[in-house]
Order: structure tokens, then C-alpha cells, then sequence
């Protein structure tokens, strides 16, 4: 299992969440779907040149509300839960890690 965690605009929030859940993520115990957990907060980041960014931008360092959006995903799905939510994703690069979890 490994942990998804990425920042959305929140505009997009509702319609990336759906993505990857739709693509099998956020799936606990076989009883529970659509599991994700998110909060608010502010992103920021500067467009450089050649930058096509989706808001914003090149050269200006940018102020974004943004939400945190975490959930878990098998592994044997996580290549397809990340094509999902990049397809979801308004931002030409969106920021996102990948934990590795552990069994406890």
C-alpha cells in the first residue's frame, strides 16, 4: 500500500478527488470507498519561462488557495490512480509524493 498525498487548487478539488477514486484509491477494508482526507492551505510557486501555467503568470511568484488531498493507494494501481489524477489536474505539473506504507 502506498500513501498519495497531493495539492489541488480548490476549484479542482471535488473533480481530481473523484479521479482517483474512481481509479480504485481510497479504498479501506473492502466495506469503505472514496476515503481521502484533505485540508486547506496556501500554495505558492513562480512560473519560469516557458512555463504554461494554468494560473498565474511566467515570472510572478503566484499565492494559490490550495488543498492538501490524501489517500491510499495498492500498489499494484498506483501507476494508474497517478495517470487518473493527472488527467483530473488543472496544473501542468502537479505537485504530489508517494509514501510507501508499511503493515503494521
Amino acid at each position: 500500500m502506498y500513501k498519495l498525498v497531493l495539492f489541488v487548487p480548490e476549484k479542482a478539488l471535488e473533480k481530481v478527488r473523484k479521479a482517483i477514486c474512481s481509479a480504485g484509491a481510497g479504498k479501506i477494508g473492502g466495506k469503505y470507498d472514496n476515503c481521502t482526507f484533505f485540508m486547506k492551505g496556501i500554495g505558492t510557486f513562480r512560473p519560469l519561462k516557458g512555463a504554461r501555467p494554468n494560473i498565474g503568470k511566467v515570472g510572478k511568484l503566484e499565492k494559490v488557495k490550495e488543498y492538501r488531498l490524501e489517500t491510499i493507494v495498492p500498489g499494484k494501481i498506483l501507476k494508474k490512480v497517478i495517470v487518473a489524477m493527472k488527467r483530473a489536474h488543472p496544473y501542468e505539473e502537479p505537485a504530489y509524493d508517494v509514501y510507501p506504507l508499511k503493515a503494521a
